[in-house]
């Protein structure tokens, strides 16, 4: 049996708290033994992104410290775990902990990547109270930086009471991206507007994402539209907690 270790990441354990315990619940259901390390932080996205790598390094080395004796990481993120497993080897080349560097980016995982590409689970048992249509909008870095896309919709298919629908612009960037809709704050509001007005023409009652920073970006527009539509965590789904 895996060590396994939960990685809420920044905005879950700060803002989204329903969203870790789901994923622990999903994965407990599994039959899994699941840690939760109180020393995690950030990954250091945040400062790897804005160019600050030698601030990002020791963020990235006390995740090194945290999470570097487990068997698989586990994140509802599929932003967080592409910064660990595609950039950590590149933030640190030539250092001395290159290595774990490495080796921790072959075992952290995505949420719904890991339910169907490691364990190779598709149906986690899982109904709805009520009948709900969803469409899905793919997350950037999940959807690009880690090819995620079939993992959510084959676990979804098989979740009782859902109909999905595809969603125009599905795979369109919702303008959030961090420090993105913060230093290009009206390049970011107009690329809202544009996938608020995919969401609007979908016929579904509600939009399932990987990441709760994009979940967060699109219902504050939604609610400023007053559309009784709104984004859910695709974790929050599959723990029947919708």
């Amino acid at each position: 049996m895996p060590k396994v270790a939960l990685f809420v990441t920044c905005i879950v354990d700060m803002l989204f708290p329903e969203v870790g315990e789901a994923t622990l619940d999903i994965l407990e259901r599994q039959g899994l033994t699941v840690e939760f390390p109180e020393a995690q932080t950030c990954c250091g996205q945040p400062a790897f992104n804005a160019g600050f790598h030698a601030d990002a390094r020791p963020v990235a080395e006390h995740f090194l410290d945290v999470f570097g004796a487990y068997d698989a990481i586990v994140t509802p993120s599929g932003s967080c775990a592409s910064m660990v497993r595609h950039y950590y080897p590149e933030l640190f080349k030539g250092h001395a902990r290159f290595a774990e560097a490495e080796a921790i980016a072959t075992k952290t995982w995505e949420l719904t990547q890991y339910l169907v590409d490691a364990l190779g689970v598709t149906d986690l048992g899982i109904s709805l109270a009520k009948p709900t249509r969803a469409a899905i909008h793919d997350a950037c870095h999940g959807y690009r930086g880690l090819g995620i896309a079939r993992q959510p919709r084959a676990l979804l298919a098989n979740v009782g009471n859902l109909s999905l629908v595809e969603m125009a612009g599905h795979d369109q960037c919702c303008g959030f991206g961090g420090l993105f809709a913060i230093k290009m704050a009206e390049i970011s509001a107009a690329m809202l507007n544009d996938k608020l007005a995919h969401i609007r023409a979908a016929d579904c009652d509600i939009i399932i994402t990987g990441d709760a920073s994009c979940a967060m970006h699109m219902n504050g527009g939604l609610s400023r539209h007053r559309s009784a539509k709104r984004v859910v965590h695709v974790a929050e789904v599959l723990a029947g907690r919708v």
